[in-house]
């Protein structure tokens, strides 16, 4: 007795472009777009003439000059820049996101009076641009800054409070995983005698650990590439932030600062990957982690 295996049968190239082929098609094309700019950044970083004319694709050259200009303090205080941006994204993201997390618990668990309008004006005001209120802005950190220097202007406790303007700019976003969670877990932590904010601290953030590692991520990419805000407030040198000292130092010679500029963007780039690759496996472990109990 033989017996015989069936062939599996290919799908005809024409269908299985139309279903199937487009798609890698278009993930091939935005991996190009993207990783296009950053490949270029990185070769100016390692061309040793540093012009926006002899800069390519590949380097030809290799060489770290421009690193070793760049962190010997030639074209300015680099590393206080760095320090500078280091302090004002702890603060700012960690204080962003906690008062967000608190803003979205009250709003997902508790009804109150006035807590749709507030959501409504909570959207309504991410909606506006930060530029418009600029003139609003200086005017009153620099009267602040008239009574309390240290909150004045080309100061970074004073950029840091302004900065904290949009602490509650997560709100929506934290709320929308809030309401995934079930309420019947805080339901029963309340019956076994926890208080709100045991329920709170043991109960639902170990459940959020992924929307809070995106939200943080997310928000120390907004403090660190801010520059309109920094433009405005921090005019010396000690006191600027990289956005404004690396773009303040492209502007003076574009051309011939390119090189040192793209070794700065490329120490710029290299924490934030690593943190990504940090908060990843909280991302993921966290989908099917916390609040679950023992």
């Amino acid at each position: 007795m033989t017996s015989t295996t069936p062939s599996r049968r290919r799908m005809p190239v024409g269908r299985w472009f139309a279903e199937i082929g487009w798609r890698h098609l278009v993930g091939l094309a935005a991996v190009a777009f993207a990783v296009f700019p950053i490949l270029f950044v990185i070769s100016a970083s390692l061309n040793p003439l540093g012009t926006v004319a002899s800069t390519s694709l590949i380097p030809r050259d290799v060489s770290l000059v421009h690193f070793s200009t760049l962190l010997s303090g030639e074209r300015g205080p680099f590393l206080r820049w760095y320090l500078n941006t280091a302090i004002v994204c702890a603060v700012v993201a960690s204080a962003q996101v906690f008062l967000s997390v608190l803003a979205s618990y009250a709003f997902s668990r508790m009804r109150f009076a006035g807590r749709r309008v507030g959501m409504l004006a909570l959207l309504l005001i991410m909606m506006f641009p930060a530029i418009i209120s600029m003139i609003a802005i200086f005017t009153m950190i620099s009267r602040l800054g008239e009574v309390i220097p240290l909150l004045g202007l080309d100061s970074l406790p004073g950029y840091i409070l302004v900065m904290l303007g949009g602490s509650l700019g997560q709100v929506w976003l934290i709320k929308g995983f809030f309401d995934t969670v079930p309420k019947e877990l805080d339901e029963a932590a309340i019956i076994d005698g926890a208080s709100h904010w045991q329920v709170f601290s043991r109960v639902l953030l170990p459940a959020l650990t992924p929307i809070l590692a995106t939200t943080l991520l997310l928000s120390l990419v907004g403090v660190m590439s801010d520059f309109l805000l920094g433009a405005i407030m921090l005019t010396s040198d000690e006191k600027k932030t990289l956005a404004v000292g690396l773009y303040g130092m492209l502007s003076g010679d574009r051309s011939n600062n390119l090189g040192v500029f793209a070794a700065g963007s490329v120490m710029v780039m290299i924490p934030v990957i690593l943190l990504y690759q940090f908060l990843q496996r909280y991302i993921v472990g966290g989908s099917t982690a916390g609040a679950v109990k023992g």
